[in-house]
């Protein structure tokens, strides 16, 4: 080492302003040499705190390694070949971590060990030193000052001599520490260089030994595992990238759609509606009362399950009921200003609500008919046939042929299978006393109803004109409700049924001379109906009595329509939709003529049981006149405990929607 790099032991006595400032230099070079281990110390700790996170990481890792078997994955495929190999990799970890522990056990030891020592020992002794060595220099400047001030005179002999001690004392203490303070400064750069080597040296071997052994303990096992695990995720990977091609396709060709497919209503004018529909699903807005005047809607996703209607929140796993749609009645409807709004209506108020009716909204005109369509023919208890979509489209057709001119009626009914006209003509045999026997010839259909016929969709009149037409000059009530006696005869009547119909149309006919003239009417009110899209329905009480048929509002009791049972000609159900039913009336003008008028309703119940009552107050009519013969037909006729006839082929359902054959349905006003 030059000698300029060294503090000379031989001028420490001296003290000279050289040696001080040579020795600034080393006491800087001390300083630097301080923050520069320490930092380095930070780095090493950082070092050897890492390989202890790298320990407890480890085996974090391998406890989680063998907890895959224990997740419950909803898709598990592979799971098996997974499972193995990750059980694998969870024993290799484990030796890993043995070999991580050692080698920050090696590093705490060999790297950063010297180090802190090197701080703690050489460093700190040097600081020591620098203390001393400054107390010592300000004891020798004070003994020379007060040396310096003793005066001339001979008489202070004595404090010259002892002052003298002191000086002396004081310059030999700052020698001796200043020697010292010299060596330890001399040592130190030799000792800095040690320092720098050893905890590096020792960071190496610990490095080489944990590869060592690693390449020891797993180069010759680990290799073919290696090789066929990384041939499994070649193949995941190859299936990945012709699964992701496959999706990218799919994707484009999702893409090149028609904007058409995001515009909710794109084609107003002339949309392409599905009317044979038996299931349906989609969102929908529901309509919610928050209180007496206030609603809110709600976007939900509805779909159809059989005859009802569900509805599924968004997340939740399963659909919840809303509505039974067994013999609903559903109609389009305007509600707060907002398009495409239907109203599903239950005659016997099973439904998730209070209420016994829901009103929805769809997104669109298309999805508007189509979910009032499908919940029609659902309704119809469509979907319990063997073939549900053949019926559908059957009676769709059918509806539509209905306003169709048709130039020869018979041919179309002569091309019916012959099984068909011979289980009719057994029908009708049978029921010959409850519906009038049709003609041997069919006629043709414009001999039935004539050519453009318009069809009256609602009630011929209100039903406060209807009150005061049966009423005559008798006062109205303003509220629009039935006063006590306003249906007299009903209380003297032999025959009071009720049914819940909703009306479907009315039209004007040529003739009844046969039942031919209600089906033909009934073919062309569905048609009209489903082409011009009309779905609304009033719901009524029909009550058959004795003298009359009346329909009654079954909220305000009033009477909507009266027609004498003596001014029904003929009336018939349809042979296959057995809810449907008409009846044909004649009634006088003041021309001198009469006219005649057919009326088509859809019963909760089968039509037949409306033909039966209708029949049985006809009879009642005709043997009227003979007491004799009334009184035998009244004895036919069973009673109930409370003296009221029941109608012995009518049977009615039970709660579950099945018939009852050990009950009949009882005669009621």
């Amino acid at each position: 080492m030059p000698a300029v790099d060294k503090l000379l032991l031989e001028e420490a006595l001296q003290d000279s302003p050289q040696t001080r400032s040579l020795l600034s230099v080393f006491e800087e070079d001390a300083g630097t040499l301080t923050d520069y281990t320490n930092q380095l110390l930070q780095a090493m700790q950082r070092v050897y705190g890492a390989q202890n996170e790298m320990c407890l990481a480890t085996q974090q890792l391998s406890k989680q390694l063998l907890a895959y078997e224990k997740q419950n994955f909803a898709l598990g495929k592979g799971d098996e070949e997974v499972i193995s190999t990750l059980h694998y990799f969870s024993k290799v970890v484990d030796e890993l971590n043995l070999l991580h522990t050692e080698l920050a056990k090696q590093l705490a030891d060999t790297m950063v060990l010297p180090i802190i020592q090197f701080r703690e020992k050489d460093l700190t002794e040097v600081s020591t030193l620098k203390d001393l060595f400054g107390l010592a220099s300000n004891e020798h400047d004070l003994s020379m000052a007060k040396y310096s001030r003793l005066p001339k005179k001979k008489e202070n002999e004595k404090v010259k001599t002892e002052v003298g001690k002191e000086v002396a004392a004081a310059r030999r203490k700052q020698h001796l520490s200043s020697l010292q303070y010299y060596c330890a400064l001399n040592a130190l750069q030799y000792r800095k260089q040690m320092a720098m080597m050893e905890p590096m040296i020792g960071f190496a071997h610990g490095q080489i030994n944990f590869f060592k052994k690693g390449a020891e303990m797993f180069s010759k096992r680990m290799d073919s595992f290696l090789s066929s695990v990384a041939d499994m995720v070649q193949s995941i990977q190859v299936e990945l990238e012709a699964e992701a091609e496959k999706m990218r396709v799919s994707q484009q060709e999702l893409l090149s759609v028609d904007e058409s497919v995001y515009t909710p209503d794109s084609d107003v004018a002339a949309p392409q509606i599905n009317r044979n529909l038996i299931q349906k699903a989609g969102y929908l807005n529901l309509r919610n009362k928050t209180g007496l005047v206030t609603t809110t809607w709600e976007r939900l996703y509805f779909f159809t399950q059989g005859g009802n209607l569900m509805c599924q929140p968004r997340g939740a796993v399963a659909g919840g009921l809303i509505q039974d749609l067994d013999n609903c009645s559903v109609m389009a409807v305007d509600c707060e200003d907002r398009r495409y709004c239907f109203q599903i209506t239950t005659p016997n108020g099973k439904s998730h609500f209070c209420f016994r009716g829901i009103i929805l909204q769809a997104e669109s005109r298309k999805e508007n008919e189509e979910w009032i369509c499908a919940i029609n023919n659902i309704s119809r208890q469509i979907y319990l046939t063997d073939n549900p979509e053949a019926v559908a489209i059957k009676l769709n057709q059918t509806a539509l042929q209905a306003v169709t001119p048709i130039t020869s009626f018979g041919k179309k009914q002569e091309s019916s299978c012959p099984s068909q006209n011979l289980k009719n003509s057994e029908m009708e045999n049978e029921n010959d006393k409850i519906v009038p026997k049709a003609t041997a010839s069919l006629p043709e259909a414009e001999e039935l109803i004539a050519p453009g016929t318009p069809i009256q969709f609602d009630i011929v009149l209100p039903a406060t004109e209807f009150l005061d037409q049966n009423r005559g000059s008798r006062r109205t009530n303003p509220f629009g409700e039935t006063e006590d006696e306003s249906f007299p005869e009903a209380e003297d009547s032999l025959l009071q049924q009720m049914f819940i119909v909703r009306f479907l149309g009315s039209m004007a006919v040529k003739t009844d001379s046969t039942t031919e003239v209600i089906y033909e009417a009934m073919r062309q009110v569905l048609a009209a109906r489903a082409i011009h899209n009309i779905f609304r329905m009033t719901e009524s009480h029909l009550m058959v009595t004795s003298q009359s048929l009346r329909l009654i509002d079954p909220q305000t009791q009033v009477s909507r329509a009266n027609f004498e049972l003596t001014s029904v000609t003929q009336f018939a159900a349809h042979q296959e939709n057995k809810r449907l039913v008409g009846f044909v009336i004649r009634v006088p003008e003041s021309t001198g003529e009469e006219s005649l008028s057919t009326y088509i309703f859809e019963s909760n119940s089968e039509g037949e049981k409306i033909c039966y009552a209708i029949n049985l107050g006809k009879e009642i009519i005709e043997v009227q006149k003979d007491p004799e013969a009334l009184a035998q037909l009244m004895l036919s006729i069973p009673l109930t405990n409370d003296g009221k006839y029941v109608l012995l082929n009518d049977q009615p359902d039970d709660d579950d929607g099945n018939p009852n054959e050990h009950r009949g349905a009882e005669s009621e006003a």
